[in-house]
């Protein structure tokens, strides 16, 4: 049979148990790392709706102005066999398509999300990185041996005293 101060023992224990678990959560979390990784990616989720912006808003038009179509996707379509399925907007297709410009569609999103972020968060970045190291002044050089050795000869002849000449 259990007594109350079993009872409360056993809720004094799992209460530890899981402030141990929070203290060690915490911990993780306040650490540099995890905390810039999640601003990162944060970051990273909005940017990419601004270049997706970007890219139907001013890219896709100027493609459709050139190609006459909306976008790279399909401007060049390769078609291998014969065989008839349905595509996913419901459209009956003759064999299977390859289609090379979704793949220029996806690596020119890449190359203008790589330049946005080299020009807005990179390029900044080490400019500032810069600017630091030149206000910390550099730790002065030791100077050589022969200069201590030196040193010491004249603070032991200092030491000694004036000496007469003949």
């Amino acid at each position: 049979m259990t007594t109350p101060n079993d009872r409360f023992n056993q809720a004094s224990d799992a209460l530890r148990k899981r402030t141990g678990f929070l203290n060690g959560f915490r911990e993780f979390i306040s650490r540099g790392n995890a905390v810039e990784l999640a601003v990162g990616i944060v970051i990273g989720a909005a940017f990419t709706t601004v270049v997706t912006a970007i890219v139907n808003g001013l890219i896709n038009p100027l493609i459709g102005g050139i190609f006459g179509k909306p976008n790279l996707d399909d401007i060049w379509t390769i078609t291998i066999g014969n065989a008839v399925y349905v595509d996913a907007d419901g459209v009956e297709q003759i064999g299977a398509a390859l289609r090379p410009g979704m793949v220029l569609t996806a690596l020119l999103n890449f190359l203008i999300v790589a330049a946005a972020i080299y020009f807005i968060v990179v390029l900044p970045l080490n400019k500032l990185a810069e600017r630091r190291k030149k206000g910390v002044d550099p730790e002065p050089e030791a100077p050589a041996e022969d200069v201590i050795l030196l040193g010491e000869i004249r603070d032991l002849l200092k030491a000694q005293g004036p000496t007469t000449r003949p």
